[in-house]
């Protein structure tokens, strides 16, 4: 199992470097590890980078392989959850998924609830794997909000107009947070509140 934790989480730790960008350029260019893999079966590929339509898509799986300290927070979650409670659940004839949703998830509902308020401030925050495999191409299809903020003031030179969209970005930050904890009343269950939901 120990093994397993590793695995998981080892790309987390070295998913923001990059040298992992730059290795995941290489994997999917038109040359990449991954074409050559797909050409073994007899499947043409193409320039998952270069493509438009599967430029994000790359993206996307690089930030999912970095989803190991996200999995280690939720297995903290479920090691807390009382194994009293499914011992219980199945005396009285609860099934697997009765249990999940009856005890799991409300259970584990303050955990998603941080990795979901924490997931959306990284995702906002996203620029490393922009900048350094695509650079917000092709066709802007992966031009990121901090990618553009860093060409305003790094490339142009417009720093009172990056701070502007600095303090914008903060602001839709915090505006989607305060969205989830005004939301997070309705199913996020707290066991120091009697087993209140509120």
């Amino acid at each position: 199992m120990s093994i397993y934790r590793t695995l998981i989480y080892f790309p987390s730790l070295i998913g923001g470097s990059i040298a992992v960008a730059a290795l995941w350029r290489n994997m999917f260019g038109l040359e990449g590890y991954i074409n050559h893999i797909l050409g073994w079966f007899g499947i043409q590929g193409v320039g998952w980078i270069a493509n438009p339509d599967t430029a994000l898509g790359t993206l996307i799986l690089l930030n999912t392989w970095q989803f190991g300290s996200t999995m280690v927070i939720f297995l903290a979650g479920l090691k807390q959850i009382p194994k009293d409670l499914y011992e219980s659940a199945s005396v009285d004839g609860a099934g697997v998924f009765r249990k999940f949703y009856s005890i799991t998830l409300p259970m584990l509902s303050p955990v998603i609830f941080f990795n979901l308020v924490l997931g959306i401030i990284n995702a906002f925050q996203m620029f490393t794997s922009a900048f350094v495999i695509t650079g917000g191409g092709p066709a802007n299809s992966t031009y990121m909000y901090v990618l553009f903020l860093y060409e305003k003031a790094f490339k142009q030179y417009q720093m009172g107009y990056a701070s502007s969209l600095a303090w914008i970005l903060l602001l839709i930050i915090g505006v989607f947070t305060l969205i989830n904890f005004t939301v997070s009343k309705y199913w996020v269950h707290y066991e120091s509140e009697g087993g209140k939901s509120n």
